[in-house]
């Protein structure tokens, strides 16, 4: 195990000389763990941002992010999107409005990405038939939506739990305890997002959920998905004591299927006593479904997690 350690921080190390492909950041530092091997789910690079000034001395609370590819440089996405996240970030912490926390992205697995954030547990609750509708399922450009993976969102978060989260604990100056590490995404990323923290409750102690994918798939008619999520929410959400959950959604292209799967889910946060202070769902009219406006609301999940 010690041996395995060594050979990650070396990654990391060199990756630090590697310009090419890593990320230009307004503020803070950006180091990489090049296609980092699992044992679990196919290798893959993580983003490790660090705040202006991060000292290793100090201590540092963890925001652990999906699609880390698209979190801080426009110029090198698919999509010349991106979320800006150390702009964010720093610009509060320089207000005085959150606490030091450092920010770790997780590449998407390409063409595994939906197997990987796709909530196992749900999934495997459906009939037979249901399984076969979601697994055929495809785009509307007739792409198919899982490829010839398998749903291994479990898989995922052994990867992030069991592999990734002591790495990053040993490297950084952390607070690795429950209350400091925190997890977000959008769209599939905010349904994994979602899912680990029902399945790691003691792990981790926020979660925020932009524009969360509850359809799925991307057909609504006889879609058995969305009410397989709530029941799975029903059973499974964490204590609302010492856990804090963000939900939000805009209503135009993909984000319009969302306000009426949102308000089901926010009726069971309201069971299961869910207040104001551990609880937040956002409407934005007019915002779609895309990295700007992650990036323009992203400000709010940020202080509603980790604010001081």
């Amino acid at each position: 195990m010690k041996l395995k350690y060594l050979i990650i921080i070396s990654i990391l190390s060199i990756s630090q000389l590697q310009a090419q492909g890593i990320p230009k950041v307004i503020k803070g530092t950006i180091e990489r763990i090049e296609k980092m091997p699992s044992k679990y789910v196919d290798a893959r690079n993580v983003d490790v941002w660090l705040p202006e000034g991060y000292n290793a001395k100090k201590r540092y609370a963890v925001l652990y992010m999906h699609d880390g590819q698209m979190l801080f440089d426009s110029s090198i996405t698919w999509n010349k999107k991106s979320w800006d996240i150390d702009k964010t970030v720093s610009r509060l912490l320089d207000e005085g409005k959150l606490q030091e926390f450092i920010v770790v992205g997780i590449w998407n697995g390409d063409k595994s990405r939906h197997a990987d954030y796709f909530p196992q547990k749900p999934f495997e609750s459906l009939d037979i038939n249901q399984k076969d509708l979601v697994l055929n399922a495809a785009r509307n450009n007739g792409v198919s939506v899982f490829g010839n993976y398998q749903i291994q969102s479990d898989k995922y978060l052994k990867f992030l739990v069991e592999e990734l989260k002591p790495i990053i604990d040993k490297k950084y100056a952390t607070k690795n305890d429950q209350q400091h590490t925190f997890i977000a995404g959008s769209s599939m990323g905010g349904l994994i997002s979602m899912y680990a923290i029902c399945e790691y409750p003691k792990v981790f102690g926020g979660a925020a959920c932009l524009s969360t994918h509850w359809p799925g798939i991307f057909v609504m008619k006889d879609n058995p998905i969305p009410d397989a999520f709530v029941n799975y929410l029903k059973n499974k959400l964490p204590n609302p004591k010492n856990h804090k959950i963000y939900f939000d959604y805009g209503d135009k292209t993909l984000d319009a299927l969302y306000p009426p799967l949102q308000m089901k889910v926010d009726e069971v946060m309201k069971e299961k006593g869910y207040s104001e202070q551990k609880w937040i769902t956002k409407f934005f009219p007019g915002q779609d479904h895309s990295e700007n406006s992650w990036r323009d609301r992203f400000g709010i999940p940020l202080q509603f997690l980790l604010g001081k």
